[in-house]
């Protein structure tokens, strides 16, 4: 207590000496209680200002939250109704198969082979024929020196 007495009664002497270190702060006109009730009032508003910043915090996180829980919402909504086309669009599909007689496409396919494998061979019979039948008669008659040989050495 002595210590803070000494520097405040160093600082007033300075101050009173050296207005150019310590310049003089404005003397108030009004009284001293009047100052202590504005400094009251500065603190009421600031504490005023931040009740209304946590009030605007407060409503900024809520706002968010819903806005979060709407785009959830939506987003589960697009996909439930994705889920459903998409569960359509495949009983369609396996009711269209299922409906379909396997046996009576494998019988059609068949058929198809059948007719295709008919058309080739009137198409190529005649060639066909004629192609074996030149084999048949072109026989050579001729006998090779080799075979001759051997036909009269009576290796044959």
């Amino acid at each position: 207590s002595s210590h803070f007495a000494q520097t405040f009664s160093t600082r007033v002497r300075l101050a009173a000496s050296s207005p150019r270190l310590y310049p003089r702060a404005p003397t108030a006109t009004a009284p001293p209680l009047t100052m202590a009730g504005k400094s009251q009032e500065l603190i009421q508003q600031l504490l005023q200002a931040e009740k209304e910043a946590e009030a605007l915090i407060a409503t900024a996180k809520k706002n968010r939250l819903a806005k979060l829980k709407q785009a959830k919402d939506k987003a589960e909504e697009d996909l439930k109704a994705f889920r459903e086309e998409q569960e359509q669009k495949f009983q369609k599909e396996m009711g269209t198969k299922a409906a379909a007689d396997p046996s009576a496409e494998l019988k059609g396919a068949t058929e198809e082979e059948i007719r295709l494998v008919k058309k080739d061979y009137e198409t190529n019979k005649k060639r066909t024929v004629e192609y074996v039948v030149s084999k048949v008669l072109d026989v050579t008659t001729d006998l090779t020196d080799t075979q001759k040989q051997a036909l009269k050495f009576g290796r044959v």
